[in-house]
């Protein structure tokens, strides 16, 4: 009597939290929603099972998703396998005619056939693609230093926005091709800021192993704008590696993103409880055209 007692209070309480939620299913019908997947929840089947689960339902109700994602631990593995040497400058790999071979097979074909096939297997339907497909990314050098590292110069979304219209939820390796046919090593969240910029997407959703940007107390700031960022990071506050993070959202509010959520991609339903929860995730980073992060307003739909 006592665990079906307990079974009706879940039951009850998961009702609860669907009715709570209708307001915020609302304002995201239509809405674009970028998502750079990557850190733990890559390497843990139950994690990705669990993103996978999260992205189907977002899809279910409304939501365009696009998923973007990185993959340095298993390019790693794979380089020090095949007895590639990869060097890092200022923090970013050197990636050599050698090196860019295997980043294109990993990235494009190991990872992202996996993220697909997790999608696909919670009911989603997902399309893998790269940079290179449609001439999604076009790419220049992003330093000389640095080999086939590329920096988006051209996005063309159309591919993105005739996958919605079909229902399918694109799954985006950060591979770009160069204008004179290069294959080119594009850093995952610039990936992702330069898609949602160029889809003036609702949400870019940066998925980390850290809970978001803290204040000099060390407690995660909700609620930014964007001269709250520059301010932090003068002050030294903002460092490490959370600047190339909160680099890539102001980018994003410039180019036209609603706002940019820098979030821990190891809880569970992270996603979920930023879009559909009054309480959100991580900290909001918002441009001049967000409401705060609990406001019911409609989002802005797909071009």
């Amino acid at each position: 009597m006592k665990k079906q007692t307990a079974m009706t209070r879940d039951w009850i309480a998961t009702a609860r939290t669907l009715s709570e939620a209708l307001p915020y299913l609302q304002r995201y019908t239509g809405a674009i929603v970028v998502i750079k997947f990557g850190g733990h929840a890559m390497g843990d089947e139950d994690a990705m099972a669990s993103f996978a689960r999260d992205v189907v339902l977002m899809r279910q109700v409304g939501v365009n998703p696009v998923i973007v994602h990185g993959g340095g631990p298993m390019i790693n593995d794979l380089l020090g396998r095949l007895g590639i040497t990869s060097d890092f400058v200022r923090g970013k790999r050197v990636t050599d005619a050698a090196t860019i071979e295997v980043v294109e097979m990993v990235l494009s074909g190991l990872i992202n056939k996996r993220i697909v096939q997790a999608i696909n297997d919670q009911g989603g339907k997902a399309v893998g693609l790269s940079g290179k497909d449609a001439r999604l990314i076009t790419c220049s050098p992003d330093d000389p230093d640095l080999g086939f590292v590329g920096r988006p110069d051209e996005v063309n979304p159309e591919v993105l926005t005739r996958l919605f219209d079909a229902g399918m939820i694109p799954v985006v390796a950060p591979i770009g091709h160069g204008r004179a046919g290069e294959t080119f090593n594009i850093n995952g969240d610039t990936a992702a800021g330069a898609l949602a910029a160029a889809l003036k997407a609702d949400r870019l959703l940066l998925l980390t192993d850290v809970a978001g940007v803290k204040d000099a107390s060390g407690e995660v700031i909700t609620d930014m704008k964007p001269e709250q960022v520059r301010a932090l990071t003068e002050a030294g506050v903002i460092a490490g590696g959370m600047i190339p993070k909160t680099e890539t959202a102001l980018a994003a509010i410039e180019g036209g993103v609603r706002a940019v959520v820098i979030l821990d991609g190891r809880a569970a339903n992270a996603c979920l409880l930023e879009l559909f929860t009054e309480h959100g995730a991580g900290s909001l980073i918002r441009g001049p055209r967000s409401a705060p992060r609990n406001s019911q307003a409609p989002a802005q739909t797909q071009p």
